[in-house]
C-alpha cells in the first residue's frame, strides 16, 4: 500500500517548545466506545445531561470536526495507538484474529516513556488478547501497567468472571460492574504518580456505552421510571465467553451508562484538584466511532448523531466523526471551540510536539498543539483525510478535502473495479452534513481528484 504524503511537522517556534521543556504536563486521554457525536449535552444532546464532560469543553478546547480512526473498534484505536492513517495502519476492520502490531512501531505509550512519563491503561485494549506475551499485550507496547478485559470480545459485559492485571488473569468478585473496578485501577494509578510528582500518561479505554447495555442498578432504575415504556424490551449480548446477564429495558440503561461516567470525569477533576495536577494535566476526551444498534440500544431514540447520517461501521460523518474535548486550564484557553478538522493518527504527532520529540517517521498526523494553545496560524492543515474500513460484506472508503466529502463503498460480491468505474458519492460538509444531497454528477473534477487519491492509496484487488 502507498504510504499518503503528509507534511509532518512544523517549525513552531522556540517560543512555544520552551514552554514545555520545564514542567511537561500530565496526560489523561479517556475513550468512550461507541458514543455517538450527538450523546453528550455540550455537543447537543437534549434528552439527559453530561454535565461533568460539559465542565471539559467548558473550561477547555471543544472540536467541531474530530474523527476517530475508523469506524469499528480495533482498527480505530490501531490508529490511536501508532498515528498511521486507515490507509496503512496494519488493520482496516475487526478480526476474531487481532493481528500484532508491528513491535517496531513507535506507538503513544512507548513516546510517553521516552519522554520519561509513566504508563498507564485501563479498560478496552482491544487490540488483541492482553494476557498473551508477545506484541498484542499492553504492556509490550509501551505501558507499565494495565487492567482490563482479556480480549475484544470478552469486553462484551460488565459482570466478567476474570480480568488482567498486568499480563495474569485475576478473578473478579462475583455481581461486580467491573467498569468501577477499572475506574478505581485508573484512579490509584493517577493519584500515586501524582503523589511521587511524576509525569503520567493515563490512558482510559472505558467500554462505556458498548453492549451489553449493563448500568448501575441504581442509575438504571432511575431511567426505567421516566422510561417504562420501553420495559418489554429485553437486551442481551452473548457474543463473549464471559457471563452477561440480560438487561430489562437497554433503551433506559444507555443514559444510566452516560450518567456514571460522567460522574466519573467530575470524581476525576477532584482528584486532579486534590493533588494539585489540575491546571497541568491535559485531559482529552474522544470515542472511537458512532453509535452502535446491539443489546437493545436505541441510537435514534437518543438521537445520538444529532444531524449526521449513519453510525458504527460506516464512514458516513455518523460513523467517524466523533466528540473530541481537550481541557488544559495551563494552555488551553476556557470556552474554546475549533473547526479544524484533525483525526486520531493526529494525536501521535501532538504528543511528540507537547514532549519535544521528533514525530515518528511512521506517523502520517499533524500536530494539534499551534490549535490547543491558541496559535492558530502556526497551524498546519492536512492536504485530506482518509478513511477505509473492511468487513466480510464491503470495503468502504471515504475522503475528505477541505469541506467536500468523497464516499466510495465496493461490495466484496461484485467485481474488481478500476479508477474508472469506481462508484462514488459526493458531498459538500459545509451545506450539507446529513450527507444527503450526493453533487458528485455537478463535480467531475474533484470526483476525479478524490478518485485518483483512493487508487494510488489502495493496490490490493480487494480495495477496488
Amino acid at each position: 500500500m502507498i504510504k499518503i504524503i503528509v507534511t509532518l511537522a512544523i517549525v513552531i517556534g522556540s517560543s512555544i517548545s520552551s514552554c514545555f521543556s520545564q514542567n511537561r504536563p500530565n496526560v489523561i486521554y479517556i475513550l468512550a466506545d461507541d458514543l455517538g457525536y450527538g450523546d453528550l449535552s455540550c455537543y447537543g444532546q437534549e434528552k439527559f445531561k453530561t454535565p461533568n464532560i460539559d465542565r471539559l469543553a467548558k473550561n477547555g478546547m471543544l472540536f467541531t470536526q474530530h474523527y476517530s480512526g475508523n469506524a469499528v473498534c480495533s482498527p480505530s484505536r490501531a490508529v490511536l495507538m501508532t498515528g498511521q492513517s486507515p490507509a496503512t495502519v496494519y488493520i482496516t476492520g475487526n478480526s476474531k484474529a487481532e493481528p500484532p502490531m508491528d513491535a517496531n512501531l513507535v506507538t503513544l505509550p512507548k513516546l510517553f516513556k521516552k519522554a520519561g512519563y509513566v504508563t498507564g491503561a485501563f479498560g478496552k485494549w482491544g487490540l488483541g488478547d492482553t494476557s498473551s506475551l508477545g506484541t498484542k499485550n499492553p504492556l509490550n507496547n509501551g505501558f507499565d501497567e494495565f487492567y482490563g478485559w482479556k480480549t475484544q470480545t470478552t469486553a462484551h459485559t460488565y459482570y466478567p468472571k476474570k480480568m488482567v492485571k498486568n499480563g495474569n488473569e485475576v478473578v473478579v468478585e462475583k455481581g461486580a460492574y467491573v467498569h468501577d473496578i477499572i475506574m478505581d485501577n485508573a484512579f490509584e494509578f493517577i493519584e500515586q504518580n501524582a503523589k511521587n510528582k511524576k509525569p503520567f500518561f493515563c490512558y482510559i479505554p472505558t467500554a462505556i456505552p458498548h453492549a451489553a447495555m449493563h448500568a448501575p442498578k441504581k442509575l438504571h432504575e432511575k431511567w426505567r421510571k421516566k422510561y417504562p415504556q420501553f420495559d418489554t424490551i429485553v437486551g442481551e449480548y452473548y457474543a463473549t465467553p464471559e457471563p452477561c446477564p440480560d438487561v430489562v429495558n437497554p433503551v433506559a440503561a444507555f443514559p444510566a451508562m452516560v450518567e456514571h461516567l460522567d460522574n466519573q470525569v467530575g470524581e476525576l477533576l477532584e482528584i486532579l484538584k486534590e493533588q494539585n495536577v489540575l491546571d497541568n494535566t491535559l485531559v482529552l476526551f474522544s470515542s472511537d466511532n458512532g453509535p452502535h444498534h446491539e443489546g437493545g440500544h436505541d441510537p435514534e431514540f437518543w438521537n445520538s448523531n444529532g444531524d449526521l447520517k449513519g453510525g458504527k461501521r460506516e464512514v458516513y460523518e455518523g460513523g467517524i466523526r466523533a466528540p473530541m474535548i481537550a481541557h488544559w486550564p495551563e494552555k488551553i484557553k476556557a470556552g474554546s471551540i475549533s473547526d479544524l478538522p484533525s483525526a486520531f493518527w493526529d494525536v501521535l504527532a501532538t504528543i511528540a510536539d507537547i514532549t519535544e520529540q521528533e514525530i515518528p517517521t511512521q506517523c502520517e498526523g499533524i500536530s494539534l498543539l499551534p490549535t490547543l494553545i491558541g496559535d492558530t496560524k502556526n497551524q498546519e492543515i492536512a492536504p485530506y483525510l482518509y478513511w477505509k474500513y473492511t468487513d466480510w460484506k464491503a470495503t468502504k472508503q471515504a475522503i475528505r478535502i477541505g469541506d467536500m466529502k468523497g464516499i466510495a463503498i465496493h461490495l466484496n460480491s461484485s467485481k474488481k473495479r478500476t479508477e474508472q468505474d469506481l462508484p462514488f458519492e459526493l458531498y459538500d460538509l459545509s451545506k450539507d452534513i446529513g450527507e444527503q444531497v450526493n453533487i458528485a454528477a455537478n463535480n467531475p473534477e474533484m470526483v476525479k481528484k478524490m478518485k485518483s487519491i483512493l487508487y494510488k492509496l489502495n493496490t490490493t484487488e480487494d480495495s477496488f
